[in-house]
């Protein structure tokens, strides 16, 4: 019982740490690229920063899911007063989540392109689109991240 007690608030704070990393990294990314910065090397580590982030979430996320989430969370979601929180909140960001890591990976190639590659291929502008979208989606997750947990605390109220 201590272990569930103790692990629980770990994984959550973990989960939520790394997202926001992702999600500055992102942040940051994208205004190095609004700037139109000449540095590469910085683009790639804010990138590879973001896409770090990302993945260390979800796999933290899914490791909470699996052992404390599905079993001991969602029943009471699911029987409390606000069950639309994991039929729509929890589901949409199960699955739009699996998009965010693909896209970050492409970010992650795109930073390696010189600002002027980015003009001359004239991809400039869908970089910064697609990085503020990755950004965007993050913290979209974490709204509904919020919504879970009231649903989890109205429900055990």
């Amino acid at each position: 019982m201590f272990e569930i007690l103790t692990a629980k608030p770990v994984l959550i704070g973990l989960h939520l740490g790394f997202a926001i990393l992702g999600i500055d990294s992102f942040l940051w990314l994208l205004g190095e690229i609004v700037a139109n910065a000449q540095s590469v090397k910085r683009r790639v580590i804010a990138g590879i920063a973001g896409l770090i982030g990302y993945v260390l979430t979800w796999i933290v996320g899914g490791y909470y899911y699996v052992k404390f989430y599905g079993p001991l969370v969602k029943p009471v979601i699911k029987a409390g007063s606000a069950p639309w929180a994991h039929t729509i909140a929890m589901e949409a960001k199960e699955h739009i989540f699996l998009f965010s890591i693909p896209i970050a990976i492409t970010i992650c190639l795109l930073a390696r392109l010189s600002a002027s590659e980015l003009e001359s291929f004239g991809i400039r502008k869908n970089f910064i689109y697609l990085t503020a979208i990755i950004a965007a989606l993050g913290l979209s997750f974490g709204i509904m991240g919020f919504i879970i947990s009231a649903a989890t605390r109205w429900g055990a109220i």
